[in-house]
């Protein structure tokens, strides 16, 4: 039976009445550096929560807060990664879905159905899978699951920034700035950066 019971946020509590649904996200797909994070969140069918919402939406004290929030209530969670290497090995797409797929296999529950943020997805074995467009700004568990991704991966690359500080990480956690390029551009690239994507606009100019 389907169904969208909307909270006062407007995000919708589930699709599937009285089916276990996990929301599943991913962050950091469009970084030039780092892995890819995602995650997995089941939460309780009639679930509210005034303040979840698109990670992008959110400012980051209140994603941290709400992380809290989502680890507390949540049925089950948990997050998948998928590293540089891997990335440039099998493509940033199939790292996302991934990434996703080692999320779901952590959680403590089984889901019945996962709810798949965009339009595409592997399906995961066993399990029925519905892509939404935007899915983070409808339904609570994917946005969820976008709040768990985005913190914990800004999480890993403020560890890698105190490394590598060059490279203004700690404001744009690996995503490709003005700033990030201009240091990829003068000191070259170190060894979390996807050797496979566009770093530069001249990939000659590389210093690999």
């Amino acid at each position: 039976m389907s169904a969208n019971i909307e909270t006062m946020n407007g995000l919708a509590s589930f699709l599937y009445k009285n089916t276990i649904e996990a929301g599943c996200d991913e962050a950091g797909r469009g970084c030039l550096a780092g892995p890819v994070f995602a995650s997995a969140v089941i939460l309780p069918e009639n679930y509210s929560n005034e303040l979840l919402n698109d990670s992008k939406k959110l400012s980051e004290k209140k994603r941290y807060l709400l992380r809290e929030v989502i680890e507390k209530d949540a049925l089950a969670w948990a997050v998948g990664i998928v590293s540089h290497e891997e990335i440039d090995k099998i493509n940033i797409l199939n790292a996302s879905f991934l990434a996703m797929h080692r999320a779901v296999e952590q959680l403590k529950i089984k889901p019945e159905h996962l709810l798949i943020d965009g339009n595409r997805f592997n399906p995961y074995p066993n399990i029925e899978h519905t892509c939404i467009v935007k899915g983070d700004g409808k339904y609570l568990s994917i946005a969820a699951a976008s709040v768990l991704a985005k913190t914990y991966r800004d999480d890993y690359m403020l560890a890698q920034h105190g490394k590598f500080p060059i490279y203004d990480w700690n404001n744009n956690k690996g995503y490709p700035t003005k700033k990030h390029r201009a240091a990829i551009q003068k000191h070259g690239i170190n060894e979390i950066h996807r050797k496979s994507f566009s770093l530069l606009s001249n990939q000659l100019e590389l210093k690999f």
